[in-house]
């Protein structure tokens, strides 16, 4: 039987697989304050790039967020046709470019060791972190670049 910690009268912990959007938002708001209290203010703005097709499908993007001074840049995806092309590095440069004019001096980024860790190697990022095993057999890699 595993030891537990006695919680203060009238607190309780309890699993939710399917917590209401309000618990998720006081969670969220609560770090997001003490965060800004610690680093100051966010400025947090997205950073959404979209590719069309000629029927106007959405076959690939970059999703992202400016904050502190950093580009995060939480998802870049093609669709397969689409990939080698040029495509996924100029999606890049234009992120990185709305960054800048935001006033920031960085860039970073997290990946799988099976989905092109050389691309962001060819744009300009250099490896900082590895968890290797994530998933297993493979690595979860962070990059970052100065602007």
């Amino acid at each position: 039987m595993s030891a537990h910690r006695d919680l203060p009268d009238g607190i309780e912990i309890i699993e939710d697989a399917a917590p209401e959007f309000e618990d998720v938002a006081a969670i969220q708001r609560g770090l997001h304050a003490f965060n800004q209290e610690m680093g100051g203010p966010y400025d947090r703005e997205p950073v959404t790039l979209l590719v069309r097709d000629a029927e106007h499908r959405t076959v690939g993007g970059l999703l992202g967020l400016t904050f502190w001074g950093w580009l995060f840049i939480d998802w870049l995806w093609l669709s397969r046709e689409l990939r080698g092309r040029g495509i996924g590095a100029e999606l890049l440069r234009r992120a990185e470019a709305i960054a800048r004019g935001r006033g920031c001096t960085n860039a970073y980024t997290d990946t799988f060791s099976f989905q092109a860790p050389g691309f962001w190697e060819r744009c300009g990022y250099a490896e900082f972190g590895r968890l290797e095993g994530m998933p297993a057999g493979h690595a979860r890699i962070w990059f970052r670049k100065a602007l």
